[in-house]
């Protein structure tokens, strides 16, 4: 019994899983974040690039000249393109016609207390006007640690946010030729 307690004192076989124990843990977790991350990036990404292409049918007319619901067609179109990522019912939107592009700067997001985007209603505009679009949605972070690291809210999560202005073009013929 004595030489079996010594031989196994002073053997190693264990000691590579003793190592693995110890990091394991970080080690997965540090993975899982780098993971959470990266899909927040490109819940991030997506609905950058789904703003703006429903912003692309507000530039070009599209949605101004719709024989249907406008609202409906924008939302179609940008929730179509999160799909996988975003639920829909989670973004919050706002299009709001300015006077000019200087008048940005008097348009700022504003939120609830609950951290919701307060939107200013659906104008998409007409010929030349300038409209400001802008997206948010509130990502739920589910790694406690990157959470707290990362949220910007009581409820662990980040805000996304994307705007886009622009200036529409001059999408129905009659009505340019009519102002010339």
């Amino acid at each position: 019994m004595g030489r079996f307690v010594r031989r196994w004192w002073k053997g190693e076989d264990a000691a590579t899983a003793v190592e693995f124990a110890l990091v394991a843990f970080p080690f997965f977790y540090l993975l899982v974040g780098i993971i959470e991350l990266s899909i927040m990036f490109a819940a991030m990404s997506t609905l950058d690039a789904a703003t703006n292409d429903a912003a692309r049918l507000i530039r070009t007319g599209q949605v101004q000249q719709t024989n249907g619901d406008p609202r409906q067609m924008f939302e179609d179109v940008l929730c179509g393109k999160v799909k996988g990522f975003i639920p829909c019912n989670a973004i919050q939107y706002e299009v709001i016609t300015m006077d000019g592009f200087s008048d940005f700067a008097s348009y700022p997001a504003s939120f609830d207390e609950d951290g919701n985007l307060q939107s200013a209603g659906f104008d998409p505009g007409s010929v030349d006007d300038v409209v400001l679009i802008r997206a948010a949605y509130r990502y739920p972070l589910l790694t406690p640690l990157l959470g707290a690291a990362f949220a910007d809210s009581p409820h662990n999560s980040k805000l996304m946010i994307t705007t886009v202005v622009l200036e529409t073009e001059p999408y129905d013929v009659r009505q340019v030729v009519d102002e010339l």
